[in-house]
């Protein structure tokens, strides 16, 4: 990396030093202390001090509260960065040692000189470049462009480009270097923090024309600038922009509220949105999103879809709520009048993942569901499920009718695809055909593989109530709940299954698309559960 410290730096330079990164927000004198100094935000706030105020005088502002400081522009080691050629150059080419002949790259102004000692075998380095497609150069200080058409002539061909952790100061420079990559369709910017531009120029538009998906996660960027940056994209495909402090995705007055022709998938992990129906209402003009990931929120409920308007994302398909709070049964119904398409659905973390009859209940209150929490739904196990659910319902539910329909809006559909008997409590009247489905497995945890004599003490075993149709993969994760075993002990999660004569069988996990009835589960059947090494 090489350090540009001739003169102070301005602020709104980023800078590195030790390992970490920041933007210099202040130049000049403290009051109290001698020489110049520079106040800083770093880009991890748990290495602030201050919000830029030093004995009830502010010197500057951060953007994340807490994570200011002042260093002296002479810290050793403090490093403002190198061009993009030089970055990638110290990646892909071989450091040449010794004397040599001097290659010069790009212009005849001095761009960059490689001293060869192979000066054959450098030129066939530097051909390659022409080659690349995929260039990671993330955490290698990247800061400026190149003379205009050195890139271009040194690295055309590039598609996907990850210039993640670098010190690039704002939206301008980064179109610098992407307007001299035309084939570039991918590129990632996660961890950076760029100044927008003014506004959108023709020449912006142009250097973004060809770019399908954008990674800006952990950059602080805005709803309202993002919304700025994709009208610059015709192309675009995927959005990635996790871990950006997002409340609420609001867009300012002189962002465009028309949406995106080609955007299919937005990703949201990790911010901090509260609402779903203003989320619903942020993206409606949105008309060909499919994906939307809104893993680790804050949401605690699914909102009513407001009577007489059509839902703003019916078109979704793919819908990740793991880890938020949801907590009513209720939020999966008003999840599937804003979703009627809704084909996979993640729900995982969720305090309403923690009931048993989660999987039962969420896949027949939501119809058009192929995959849930990655478990693909087959036909037998959706009837298997809407049975369960109506048997549960004419069991526990509201015993009059009415209420009955306005706390399960898919009661009448179901009853009437099943010829299930619309009685308050058909269950107790023997009407109940799907208890008869429901069977019990005995399942006991080992530390070691049965028939391996290496059991002292044994722990008692568990009953299961489970369904036939339930896959062998579903089961597993039924048994990693119940059992309660950590993420290290899942992947060597092995079962045995005891045969009528008392041999112990293996149940592979290359089969667990199968369901329970497959295997030859049945009531009463004996398994053994050993996690870890076994």
């Amino acid at each position: 990396m090489q350090d540009r410290t001739a003169s102070l730096p301005a602020t709104g330079t980023r800078f590195a030093l030790g390992g970490h990164l920041g933007t210099v927000r202040f130049v000049g004198p403290v009051e109290g202390t001698n020489g110049t100094w520079l106040g800083v935000e770093w880009d991890d706030p748990a290495r602030g001090k201050h919000d830029g105020v030093k004995d009830n005088r502010r010197y500057f502002t951060c953007r994340v509260p807490n994570a200011g400081s002042f260093i002296r522009p002479t810290a050793v080691g403090i490093s403002y960065g190198t061009s993009f050629l030089k970055a990638l150059l110290s990646k892909y080419i071989e450091d040449p040692h010794g004397p040599g002949e001097k290659v010069i790259l790009g212009s005849s102004k001095g761009a960059i000189e490689v001293e060869a000692v192979n000066l054959d075998k450098i030129r066939g380095k530097l051909s390659n470049l022409q080659r690349l497609r995929e260039v990671s150069l993330d955490y290698h200080g990247v800061a400026t462009a190149d003379p205009p058409g050195d890139i271009n002539r040194t690295c055309a061909g590039i598609r996907g480009l990850d210039l993640s952790k670098n010190l690039l100061p704002s939206w301008d420079t980064v179109s610098s270097i992407v307007s001299e990559l035309p084939a570039l369709e991918t590129l990632a910017l996660n961890g950076n923090r760029l100044v927008m531009p003014s506004l959108a120029t023709p020449k912006l538009t142009e250097a973004f024309s060809g770019i399908k998906e954008l990674q800006i996660s952990s950059t602080l960027t805005t709803w309202s600038e993002a919304c700025s940056l994709v009208n610059c994209m015709p192309l675009l495909r995927v959005l990635e922009m996790g871990y950006n402090l997002l409340e609420k995705l609001a867009v300012n007055d002189d962002a465009p509220r028309t949406g995106h022709p080609t955007l299919q998938a937005i990703n949201f992990d990790g911010n901090s949105l509260k609402i779903w129906s203003d989320i619903c209402t942020a993206l409606s003009s949105f008309k060909s999103l499919q994906r939307l990931i809104l893993s680790s929120n804050h949401l605690t409920t699914i909102d009513p879809c407001p009577d007489g308007q059509p839902p703003g994302i019916a078109q979704l398909k793919h819908l990740s709520l793991a880890a938020n709070s949801l907590t009513d049964w209720g939020d999966l119904d008003r999840l599937y009048t804003w979703c009627p398409a809704l084909e996979s659905l993640t729900i995982a973390g969720n305090p309403l993942s923690s009931d048993p009859h989660l999987r039962q209940f969420a896949i027949a209150k939501i119809g058009s569901l192929a995959t849930l929490d990655g478990a693909a739904i087959s036909a037998k196990e959706r009837t298997d499920c809407e049975l369960f659910y109506l048997s549960s319902v004419a069991k526990h539910g509201p015993a009059d009718a009415a209420a009955r329909r306005a706390a399960h809006p898919r009661w009448d559909e179901l009853c009437a695809r099943h010829a299930f008997v619309d009685a308050p409590r058909a269950a107790d009247a023997g009407g109940d055909t799907l208890g008869n489905r429901l069977f019990t497995v005995l399942v006991q945890r080992r530390a070691h593989a049965p028939g391996t004599g290496a059991d002292a003490t044994q722990d008692p075993a568990q009953a299961l109530r489970v369904l036939p149709s339930m896959s062998m993969r579903t089961f597993r994760m039924k048994l990693a709940k119940t059992f309660k075993l950590g993420r290290a002990e899942q992947p060597g999660l092995r079962l045995w299954l005891k045969m009528p004569d008392g041999a112990w069988s293996e149940l592979e996990s290359a089969e667990d698309t199968h369901d329970l009835a497959w295997w030859g589960l049945e009531d009463g059947s004996e398994i053994v559960l050993v996690a870890g090494s076994g």
